[in-house]
């Protein structure tokens, strides 16, 4: 996990990193409510706009980086944190209105087949 300094530039995370996490998550390895996935699209909120000056290095860091809408997973790779970190976070902060989070719908029928087919060949082109 990188960490921010007081001027928003990030500092290496060393050997507190692990302890770092655990510190800012309380130790939980899952939000408070739902398991978010990682497809989970993530914006912040009006509110959480107003208050981000006013957070955790952590929280404010996902404030700002989620004012263009990302995915759980890119948020947890564009500030260096582990996943499990990641939806700790976020769903704290969806709890409390910071962000909003827009999940998948999941289908009964199970996946698309035709969809994990064009993936699959558009992931062979690259």
């Amino acid at each position: 996990m990188r960490t921010l300094d007081a001027g928003g530039t990030y500092l290496s995370g060393g050997p507190s990193r692990l302890l770092r996490a655990y510190a800012v998550t309380g130790g939980r390895t899952r939000p408070h409510h739902a398991d978010l996935e990682l497809e989970s699209l993530v914006s912040t909120t009006d509110l959480g706009a107003r208050r981000a000056t006013r957070l955790g290095m952590e929280h404010r860091a996902i404030a700002q980086l989620c004012m263009t809408m990302l995915s759980i997973a890119e948020v947890s790779a564009h500030l260096d944190l582990a996943l499990g970190v990641t939806r700790v976070l976020v769903g704290d902060m969806a709890a409390d209105g910071l962000l909003a989070v827009n999940r998948p719908e999941i289908s009964r029928k199970g996946p698309d087949v035709a969809l994990l087919k064009r993936v699959l060949h558009g992931l062979r082109g690259i």
